[in-house]
């Protein structure tokens, strides 16, 4: 169902439209398809996606006054609940045309994503996803986000065990498959370090930069990890 909701996101992210918009059309997206919306109420939180504008890494609260420009970066976070399992994903859209800076920003989350997806295979252990990640990353001279941590998912949205986006290869969580894992990298064109806004919600960045966000609800595989979303 989330690769549905993007499907459709990725015609509906255009100039002019207002984040509200985008949350409630998904809603109705996922609830015509039988799922429930995972984040709305969850610890509170308002809304059924997230919608995280350029400085904001994660969390960002949809909005009426939030506006699409032309250049603008979105990041949605979505996470749907149907027959009692969670899935949860995320991606970046470009809105409009974007600058070849902020292109290679998110090519190289999306790619540290895929980086990291690899290495969920049966045998490994849990850092050598995180490794990949952070190695990916820094070769593109950009910066991981450590203030926030993908996770494991099944019958809650957030289950153990925790998926840093840095780390040592070879320590950790013995991989297993049929483990579920929610891998999200977030990746800042500055400094890592991030900042809450007074809503308890939107993280920003602290300087100012721009910032991506990938991730995928994934199977540990014994050769191959199976992305679901």
């Amino acid at each position: 169902m989330i690769k549905e909701v993007f499907s459709y996101l990725e015609e509906r992210v255009s100039p002019g439209v207002t984040t509200a918009e985008l949350d409630k059309e998904v809603e109705k997206l996922i609830k015509e398809r039988g799922g429930i919306p995972a984040f709305k109420g969850y610890r509170g939180y308002p809304a059924s996606i997230c919608t995280s504008i350029n400085n904001v890494v994660v969390h960002g609260i949809p909005s009426d006054s939030d506006i699409l420009e032309e250049g603008d970066i979105i990041s949605i976070d979505v996470g749907v609940k149907k027959n009692g399992y969670f899935t949860d994903a995320a991606r970046t859209y470009p809105v409009g045309d974007i600058s070849p800076e902020v292109k290679d920003l998110l090519d190289a989350c999306r790619e540290s994503l895929f980086a990291g997806i690899e290495e969920a295979v049966e045998g490994n252990r849990l850092s050598d996803i995180s490794h990949a990640i952070e190695s990916l990353v820094s070769k593109r001279g950009y910066k991981e986000v450590r203030s926030f941590v993908g996770h494991g998912i099944g019958k809650n949205l957030h289950e153990s065990p925790e998926v840093p986006n840095w780390g040592e290869k070879g320590k950790g969580l013995l991989l297993k498959e049929g483990l579920v894992l929610a891998i999200e990298p977030m990746v800042n064109s500055g400094v890592r370090e991030v900042k809450i806004l007074d809503d308890g919600w939107t993280a920003v960045t602290c300087d100012g930069g721009w910032s991506s966000h990938y991730e995928h609800t994934v199977i540990v595989g014994r050769k191959n990890a199976e992305a679901l979303t």
